[in-house]
């Protein structure tokens, strides 16, 4: 089988501190993305809320990456949001599916992202064949943004970060001398 030029295969793996209950109150909010992930999501029009466990919400998105490029594209839910995760279907500058997957192990959660993209953006898909690595550069930045920003949003809601917390002993409050 061969694979189009513009057709990409991601996966990434995070790990934070903190439940997946917590990662994944985050993570479902997609109306939340420009808040805790502003360096790739620039806006987000919720355009459905989608029913109780989230199955079908639906949001218009602009992002970004370190490339001079953005990207509109929409985000649909397609399996319920659970603690164990949940589908996306893309359309637009970008089509496709992804998986979030969560797990426990022990303080913290392993995320798992599972991305299968092709590009839709007329510009993009005829420079592809030559800038498919800086493409996928982009898509690993930006996922390391999104890395260090779930943690930071986990604990700006009062997940302990408990490896911090184990490993390093509290600072001493600050010392003055006189002169």
């Amino acid at each position: 089988m061969t694979v189009a030029t513009t057709d990409y295969s991601f996966v990434t793996v995070w790990r934070v501190a903190g439940t997946r209950e917590e990662a994944i109150q985050v993570l479902a909010r997609v109306e939340d993305l420009p808040r805790w992930w502003p360096s790739v999501y620039l806006q987000v029009v919720l355009l459905e809320p989608g029913g109780p466990d989230g199955l079908g919400r639906r949001a218009a998105l602009f992002t970004k990456g370190w490339l001079p490029y953005a990207l509109h594209w929409d985000l649909e839910v397609t399996e319920p949001i659970t603690p164990e995760g949940f589908a996306i279907a893309a359309s637009g500058d970008l089509n496709g599916t992804g998986r979030w997957t969560l797990s426990q192990d022990g303080p913290e959660t392993v995320i798992r992202y599972d991305r299968d993209v092709s590009v839709g953006k007329p510009l993009l898909r005829r420079l592809s064949w030559l800038l498919k690595p800086a493409f996928a550069a982009n898509h690993r930045w930006a996922m390391a943004r999104g890395h260090e920003s779930l943690a930071l949003e986990l604990r700006r809601r009062g997940a302990p970060d408990r490896r911090t917390r184990e490993a390093v002993p509290p600072a001493p409050g600050p010392t003055f001398r006189r002169r």
